[in-house]
């Protein structure tokens, strides 16, 4: 096992927690009381944006999860990407599950494809393919025939997909490869043969968690 190390709270939140923070402490000075729900806010962001350190699997085979939260899928459909039929592993990440996302396997990115659509709730199946979202098409290092699809998805309250990699960059399963602020949640479109790890309603942590493992 390897451990991925990043910032303990992601520095995608530095800004909003300084804000936030200031504002609490400004109000404090003011009235306490009047300040009490404002530092519960100040609170909530600081959970939202943790990153806590991760144990990555080193199989070779395996898929890691992408994203904290919760197994809310598990489908033989069709991969709208690579235009292929594959099976589909969806995690669904509430306001309180850590919101960076994690390369799910050792690779390199063969597309990196960008779509703007609506805000629907993330649980919902047709935020797959109606929401904002970011997808990479990724080549398994080990296996070059082995091709998954990784797709960040917008949600409800999620209103900013951040995807730090481009076309042509090479992964690190477990590596910290983007961030979807505020609630939402990941799919992997995954080769047919493979086999699925999880369940449904199963909670998995990003980088950490098997989904699958190929065959």
């Amino acid at each position: 096992m390897k451990t991925n190390n990043y910032p303990i709270i992601a520095r995608e939140g530095w800004f909003y927690i300084a804000i936030s923070l200031l504002f609490s402490t400004y109000l404090t000075s003011i009235s306490f009381s009047f300040s009490i729900p404002f530092w519960i806010i100040s609170i909530f962001i600081i959970q939202f944006f943790r990153d806590p350190k991760r144990k990555i699997s080193s199989s070779k085979d395996v898929v890691v999860s992408g994203a904290d939260g919760r197994v809310i899928a598990i489908d033989e459909t069709m991969d709208p990407y690579q235009k292929k039929k594959s099976i589909k592993v969806s995690v669904f990440m509430n306001v309180f599950n850590v919101h960076s996302n994690k390369a799910p396997i050792d690779g390199k990115i063969l597309n990196k494809i960008y779509y703007p659509g609506k805000f629907l709730n993330a649980a919902l199946s047709k935020a797959s393919v109606e929401n904002e979202r970011c997808a990479i098409i990724i080549q398994a290092k080990n296996d070059p025939k082995k091709i998954i699809t990784c797709v960040q998805i917008a949600g409800l309250i999620a209103r900013r997909i951040l995807c730090y990699k481009d076309k042509g960059d090479n992964l690190t399963r477990g590596e910290r490869y983007g961030f979807i602020k505020f609630g939402s949640r990941v799919d992997l479109y995954l080769p047919l043969n493979t086999n699925v790890k999880v369940q449904l309603g199963e909670k998995v942590k990003n980088g950490e968690s098997i989904i699958a493992e190929f065959t």
